[in-house]
């Protein structure tokens, strides 16, 4: 998996990964703590912005951590090509997760892996209520595509010709729509969490 978590919070106003979330957690700790939970092998944090902070908030899970110092100009799709290249070679597909999505289940994290695994598409997105969400689970035939993409581009772009190939598992949980960009999206998700 790769969690993306470099960004500069501008729409909160203060650091988002940062902000308290549960019991004694952070958002961007409960977002690591949830895909570690789940049957992922291999998870890659990619930071930028607050670095140190960040990575003090995830020192004890089993997290490797790398940094995009091109996280100000197209923070997610530099932070994507980052942990892309950086993923083992053995890895048959990774699973791009938001690193403000800390509602996200380790369920359905699995359900994705399971979907791909019985070759059910290339791409694995899950849907709620006919909306796609994050996090979304690329085949590694896409990965050179996502990294040679230029700046100012969105990774949709490189699998946008491939949309037939992309299989939705659908879920009962807006989570997969829920990441957290604004105070009031904060307070909301609060509300719905007991965070």
């Amino acid at each position: 998996a790769v969690i993306l978590a470099a960004g500069e919070s501008r729409r909160m106003g203060r650091p988002k990964l940062l902000l308290p979330w549960g019991d004694g957690s952070t958002i961007i700790r409960e977002v690591c703590r949830k895909v570690a939970a789940s049957g992922v092998s291999e998870i890659i944090l990619v930071t930028g912005y607050k670095r140190e902070e960040v990575v003090s908030q995830i020192a004890d899970l089993p997290v490797r951590v790398l940094y995009n110092p091109h996280y100000a100009e197209g923070e997610m799709l530099s932070s994507l090509q980052v942990g892309l290249k950086a993923i083992s070679k053995a890895s048959h597909a990774c699973l791009v997760v938001l690193g403000d999505q800390p509602a996200i289940e380790p369920e359905i994290i699995n359900r994705l892996l399971e979907a791909y695994y019985r070759g059910r598409g290339r791409i694995v997105a899950p849907f709620y209520r006919n909306q796609r969400g994050h996090p979304i689970l690329i085949d590694k035939a896409f990965w050179q595509a996502i990294i040679e993409l230029p700046e100012g581009a969105a990774p949709r772009d490189a699998i946008r010709a491939s949309e037939d190939e992309i299989y939705h598992v659908e879920v009962n949980s807006d989570s997969v729509l829920r990441d957290i960009d604004t105070p009031e999206d904060y307070h909301r998700a609060q509300g719905t969490t007991g965070g």
